[in-house]
């Protein structure tokens, strides 16, 4: 982890309220760098990002951010060389842990905190009435050891006749159930890509995707969106670096609201097919249309053998059932079974159990999340006009949250909202490249008097 460089961004993120840490700013910002080095969320050998670029982020001055890194030199957790920066030394943490993105955003927070850096949704009516009548008749699995690598058969069955109805042919071997989406797309990168092989991916994308690239050492490059979606032309050009995979979300994207427009849905499925490149498609967001119409995806686009999808329940249902699962041929089914038994070896038979069961609701879940999103659509943008009538977005096809451009530095936007208690996602935490500086992504699933309450926050001085 010698060569890991911490960017601004992140440590923004990791640092949270870190005023109040101690008597003075220096020191306080010491203290907090010190405690993320203590328990292994910044890694031996990173380095920390250039001062004056920090200082502005923070808005404090570059006086205050220096003084803070002779702090820790002294304290032994970092090092200094004139013209070469600062970089954090070994305190005999436990790991390489730098969770600074999506997953550290889950960590405990006050509860004083209002959180408007994550888009997920409390559990749904349906799911809520499945969890009160429980799981069912597990009798049948008790007899067994309880393992089932690709998942029990009808559960598989259950998500193949899901996407069916909703006009994506799909087989029971066709399905390998996971932990949840996460979980599916590191197996799926880790079954197509070797560490240093390229990636091509939207810019901007999900957070959770960069940092399971990140994990697999894979080399990002990210191609852009625009309001119909990712820019096919600059796809084109790509393939002459000669990638290795696409990851990409065609349905409902993750952090724009976006769907790709059908010519361009076509056309991206022919260029990957003419050049063989495989495609890790994220289909998270699928089910939350504004639209009563199902999104669409690559899936009968695309040559099935370079076609693999990432799917969950958890925006459907719930966040707290860890079941999601990947689709693609037969053959790339057994590839992913076998890398997942070297680790976590089978999902939760309940908890797959409870699953099929919450499929037969899926349609009355769709609805239910559907009247939410908009209600809380129209509302949200009653609050943001309101009181920040400067931030514009673009107008979304489904998802939980909205692209907005602030027009000024989100980054020192973040650390001001952290100071008065209000988490933000700031652009720069879904681009490959450290991009969309004036971008946040703001849930609209928030109950509006803390939204309009944390917005408000963000106004005072």
């Amino acid at each position: 982890m010698g060569s890991h460089h911490l960017s601004t961004s992140q440590l923004v993120r990791m640092l949270g309220p870190w005023t109040d840490a101690a008597p003075t700013l220096p020191a306080a910002l010491a203290a907090t760098i010190d405690d993320l080095v203590i328990r292994g969320f910044v890694p031996a050998g990173a380095m920390l990002p250039p001062q004056r670029e920090l200082a502005a982020a923070l808005g404090v001055s570059r006086g205050t951010v220096a003084a803070a890194l002779d702090l820790l030199t002294a304290r032994g957790h970092a090092s200094s060389r004139q013209g070469s920066g600062t970089r954090v030394r070994s305190t005999g943490a436990d790991g390489d842990r730098h969770d600074s993105g999506r997953l550290f955003s889950f960590t405990d927070a006050s509860g004083d905190v209002i959180d408007l850096s994550t888009g997920a949704l409390p559990a749904s009516r349906v799911a809520r009435r499945v969890l009160a009548d429980g799981w069912g008749d597990l009798d049948p699995y008790l007899d067994t050891d309880g393992y089932f690598p690709a998942g029990i058969p009808m559960l598989r069955q259950a998500i193949a006749h899901h996407l069916s109805s909703s006009g994506i042919a799909t087989a029971p071997d066709e399905i390998l159930v996971t932990n949840g989406a996460q979980h599916a797309t590191h197996l799926a990168i880790r079954g197509l890509l070797s560490p240093g092989d390229l990636v091509l991916c939207e810019d901007p994308t999900y957070r959770g995707a960069l940092e399971a690239m990140s994990t697999h050492q894979v080399r990002v490059e990210g191609i852009p969106v625009d309001d119909c979606g990712i820019e096919v032309e600059m796809v084109t050009r790509a393939l002459r670096r000669r990638p290795h995979a696409l990851h990409c979300q065609t349905s409902i994207h993750n952090p724009t609201g976006v769907t790709l427009s059908r010519s361009r849905r076509r056309e991206l499925a022919e260029a990957v097919t003419t050049a063989s490149l495989p495609v890790i498609e994220d289909c998270c967001s699928w089910d939350l249309t504004l639209a009563p119409t199902p999104a669409r995806t690559l899936a009968g686009l695309v040559d099935p053998r370079l076609h693999v999808s990432c799917w969950t329940l958890s925006k459907l249902f719930w966040g707290g059932l860890r079941i999601g699962w990947i689709r693609a041929t037969p053959e790339h089914i057994r590839t992913f079974t076998e890398l997942r038994k070297s680790g976590d070896l089978a999902t939760s038979v309940t908890d797959q159990l409870l699953a099929v069961r919450m499929l037969e609701h899926a349609e009355a879940a769709r609805e239910e999340r559907r009247g939410l999103l908009n209600e809380q659509l129209r509302l949200t943008g009653q609050i943001l006009h309101s009181h920040v009538p400067q931030w514009n977005w673009t107008t979304i096809a489904g998802g939980s949250g909205l692209w907005v451009d602030t027009g000024s530095d989100a980054l020192a936007l973040t650390e001001r909202a952290g100071r008065a208690g209000v988490k933000l996602a700031p652009g720069p935490a879904f681009s490959p490249h450290e991009g969309h500086r004036q971008r946040l992504r703001l849930p609209i699933g928030l109950d509006p008097d803390r939204l309009e309450l944390a917005v408000a926050s963000l106004l005072t001085p």
